[in-house]
This record gives C-alpha cells, structure tokens and sequence, in this order.
C-alpha cells in the first residue's frame, strides 16, 4: 500500500512492545485495533496471545488469507475476537491482476477453512473506477454471503502510486458507493461499511486522533496509513503521550480543512501540508522525520 514511501525501516516491535502499546491502547479505551499489512499473518503467534490476553479488544486482520491454513483456521476459532478480512478485488482475474497470480484461488482456499472451522470473518473490497461494477454487483455479494462472509469493508482507492489517479471514483461513483452500502445494509446479512466514507458528514477526517490513529511497525506514531509522517513513538513515550505530539495536535485543531476530496482522503491530499506541519513541529531533530514503511501491520 505504501510504495510511495520507500525509506529505510526501523526493527519491528518486539511482542513484548505489541503487547504493551496494544494494552495501553486498551485502558483508553479503544475498541477495534485493525491490524493490515504487509502480511499480519506472518506474525499470527504474537497477534493470538495478544488477543487471548487483551479479550475485550477487537482486531480485524486485514489478509490476503495465503497463511490461513487448518490449524491456523482452528487456532483462530478459540479466539473470537480476531476477525479475518480477506482482501479481494473482484472476481479471481481481478484480484490475481492486482495481488499476484493464484492469490485469488488461496484466498478462496482460505474462505473455505474458515467457514468449515466456524470462524466469523470478513471481506475487503479495494474499490477503484474499473471495478465498481463488480464489486457493488449484488450476484457477487451474495455469493460471499454464501461462502460465510458477513463482514464488508468497501474500501476506496487512495493514488499512493504515481500513475494510478485514473483509478480513483470519481463524484458520481462515489455517491453510489455510498447510496449502495446504505441499502446493501438494510437488505443483506451482513455488516457493510466504507471506508473513508463520508468525511463531511463526519466533520473531515478522522485520521491523527479524531478517531482513529496509525501505528508503524517500527512503533512510529502516525496520522493515517496515508499520510505516514511521524514525530513521536511507542518506543519512546505512552501512547497517552504520543497521542498529544505537536504533529497530531496540529492536525486535529484544523480538521476542518481536512474536507472530502475527489480522491477520496482528505488527509492524503493535504500531504505537502503534513509534511510543513512536521518540518515545523520538528525542526531540533529531524533524523526520523517522514520515516514510513511498506509493511503496516498495526492500525489503532
């Protein structure tokens, strides 16, 4: 998601760090802690002993669903308060197109386990201009529901990738997106959200402790996943802390320019502003300044 931003990383969290910051995240009061990637999977071993040891937290795993074997499958059932969310782009050429070629047909591998294995899980469903059609197409909803899935996140395209702002919606596409997932809940068996929704709505963006915040790998705390600028960390401070840093204060007392975009975030399309925020908020050490990661596993 983040090859737009390709600087050097700094060391993982260690389990003992994820565990921490997930329990501090907790005593605030957080609810939903959404884990993507990179592949979360890969560290499936620390993100079930954290869910066991943190059961009121509810973590949606954001997966391409290639590690989700029977065991796994099994070990996940014990564990209700992990949800999967296998990413899909449409049918299996479109997901192939955009994942990797057999992604499609493991995913559908690991659909199977789950709903076999009895786990409730979920779907993400990258929306773009040239597939739309199928994934709002009701057919095609309806076959995941058959497969189990009752859990939908419609998720909009945001160009981090140069060369791809001919794949985001535009106005009309995004009204329907919109007008879609509010019928799509009032007549199916599922829970279907989009993301980012509505900004305006909401009051602009939710992102830098408005409603929610990003975590890097490395700890890095971050506004969104698409604006990953930093100028304070878990390793270093609470969360408590980091939650008050001089950036993410910055961003929440002038939300209100944060407004819906044709793009989609607000927050990615104010990114030169972000950065301006961060040169200024960090000018006596700017060795970490703009440190980002392709690999996001941890979303507060």
């Amino acid at each position: 998601m983040h090859s737009a931003w390709q600087n050097a990383a700094a060391p993982d969290m260690t389990p003992t760090e994820l565990m921490n910051v997930v329990r501090q995240g907790s005593d605030l009061g957080v609810g939903i802690m959404l884990l993507a990637g990179g592949e979360p999977m890969t560290r499936a071993d620390d993100l079930l002993t954290i869910a066991h040891e943190v059961p009121d937290v509810i973590f949606p795993v954001f997966t391409n669903g290639t590690l989700l074997d029977e065991s796994l499958a099994s070990r996940i059932r014990g564990q209700r308060n992990i949800v999967p969310v296998i990413s899909l782009e449409g049918h299996a050429a479109q997901t192939d197109a955009r994942r990797g070629e057999g992604v499609a047909g493991q995913a559908k591998a690991a659909i199977a386990r789950m709903r076999t294995a009895g786990v409730f899980f979920g779907t993400s469903l990258t929306v773009t201009r040239l597939n739309i059609d199928t994934v709002l197409d009701e057919q095609y909803l309806r076959s995941l529901l058959d497969l189990g899935c009752r859990l939908f996140f419609f998720v909009e395209y945001v160009p981090v990738r140069d060369g791809t702002e001919s794949l985001i919606l535009d106005s009309a596409q995004r009204g329907r997106l919109a007008a879609a997932v509010a019928s799509l809940q009032q007549r199916l068996q599922g829970l279907f959200i989009a993301f980012p929704g509505d900004e305006e709505e909401l009051g602009g963006c939710l992102a830098a402790g408005r409603g929610f915040i990003h975590i890097s790998p490395s700890g890095r705390v971050e506004p969104c996943p698409f604006a990953p600028y930093s100028d304070s960390s878990v390793r270093d401070v609470p969360l408590r802390d980091a939650l008050a840093s001089p950036l993410l204060l910055a961003i929440r007392d002038n939300h209100e320019r944060l407004t819906e975009t044709s793009g989609g975030c607000a927050l990615w399309s104010q990114r030169e502003w972000v950065q301006s925020l961060l040169a200024s908020s960090n000018e006596a050490d700017t060795a970490g300044l703009g440190e980002s990661h392709g690999d996001n596993r941890n979303l507060l």
